[in-house]
């Protein structure tokens, strides 16, 4: 059996979410906001990930 290419593109998602949160809880924001960006990419994580990269905490 051959690993689905859908699954790979699955888990390397879930790989750049997660560094997105790190990067998030590392960054110099206040609380609440990196609470707010953390909220926004769990919940939409397509729309989120896409938001964070272009107004995210730099």
């Amino acid at each position: 059996m051959g690993i689905e290419v859908g699954g790979i593109l699955s888990i390397l998602w879930l790989f750049i979410v997660i560094w997105a949160i790190i990067r998030t809880a590392q960054s110099p924001a206040g609380p609440v906001v990196k609470a707010l960006w953390i909220v926004i990419l769990l919940v939409l994580p397509v729309i989120g990930l896409i938001a964070w990269l272009l107004l995210g905490p730099k």
